[in-house]
């Protein structure tokens, strides 16, 4: 279903509830982990992993998300958003029960790399239905609410699990998610309309693969130097392959007559600068979250509800600001200058 008299979705807003509701489950996962990484690392109420076993129970579910964000994007708009939001829903909840009732941090591990799948499917097309319920005039106003929920989700997340760990079994973590999973998949069904690109042309299959294996490259020499150190050769080849098939995919989508990502927009300083800013704070974010988990408990001797209280300055801050940002984007645009001679 497409807009109505240049106004939206005559349900835009409740439909926006429901697109906060799927992102939420995504994000409120890895923030709920953050705290549950001491209890996990224990061999009686956790599952005994090893440090570098905790890295990549967080990092299979990254590198999976990261390497088909782009690629799961592209097929949504193709084959039906509503459809693919619903089937990362799904996906998502089955996960996060394999992931409660892991045996072995291998196991959790698989069942993270498996909830990758499922956010990867989900985050994308929830911009995209957003996109295609609002009026421009209102598009600034959601994809704000919808980047609160981020915030929101970071504000919740360590709270959340810091109270799960006190009261219940580490897997309650993970199994907090099926519940709003199963509201979800209920909520987009009745009021989520299926949308598709209407010009969607041909599939540019060599950039979608270019895309999957650069990004899964990269990450994978980025998760395996943190973990190892970058003196070995896996780290720093892994990055420069992962590097080299990207410039390679940003060569072809150049060339490309019908380019899955129109590369040209990042010539375009109002767009690229703040696309590289977002990235970069929200790459030192996690991290620091993931290091700051484990120095407050460890180190601090703090409990997981008590470390997740600490990381609400983060969390408010967004929550609060992200709402905001489209109209300060407006307010403080940069607008062009009027040409010589003009009266």
């Amino acid at each position: 279903m497409e807009l109505h008299d240049n106004t939206g979705h005559p349900r835009r807003w409740a439909i926006l509830g429901v697109l906060v509701i799927s992102l939420l489950v995504v994000v409120l996962d890895n923030t709920i982990l953050n705290v549950a990484l001491r209890t996990l690392a224990d061999p009686v109420h956790g599952l005994g992993a090893s440090q570098g076993e905790l890295e990549w129970a967080i990092n299979s579910y990254t590198l999976v998300f990261a390497g088909l964000l782009f690629t799961f994007g592209v097929l949504g708009d193709r084959a039906g958003r509503k459809r693919f939001l619903m089937i990362g829903l799904v996906l998502f909840g089955l996960a996060s029960l394999l992931s409660a009732y892991a045996q072995s941090p291998g196991q959790l591990i698989a069942a993270r790399a498996l909830m990758g799948v499922g956010g990867a499917a989900i985050m994308p097309v929830t911009l995209s239905i957003i996109s295609n319920v609002f009026d421009p005039r209102e598009r600034g106003r959601a994809i704000g609410v919808w980047a609160g929920a981020v915030g929101l989700a970071v504000a919740i997340g360590p709270i959340l699990g810091g109270a799960l760990l006190e009261h219940f079994w580490w897997g309650s973590v993970f199994l907090i998610n099926v519940p709003v999973v199963v509201a979800g998949v209920i909520l987009v069904a009745l009021l989520v309309p299926e949308s598709r690109d209407p010009r969607p042309g041909r599939i540019d299959v060599l950039g979608v693969l270019q895309s999957v294996v650069g990004l899964v490259a990269l990450s994978y020499g980025i998760i395996d130097g943190g973990e190892h150190g970058f003196d070995r050769p896996v780290a720093w080849g892994s990055i420069l392959v992962g590097l080299a098939v990207l410039a390679w995919f940003v060569q072809h989508e150049r060339r490309s007559d019908h380019p899955s990502l129109d590369v040209r927009l990042f010539k375009v300083p109002r767009f690229a600068a703040p696309v590289a800013i977002v990235g970069l704070v929200f790459f030192a974010a996690m991290g620091s979250m993931f290091f700051g988990s484990f120095y407050l408990q460890l180190v601090r001797g703090y409990s997981p509800l008590q470390t997740g209280l600490l990381f609400l300055p983060f969390a408010g801050a967004q929550l609060i600001f992200a709402p905001r940002s489209a109209a300060w984007s407006a307010a403080t645009a940069v607008r062009p200058s009027p040409p010589s001679g003009w009266r």
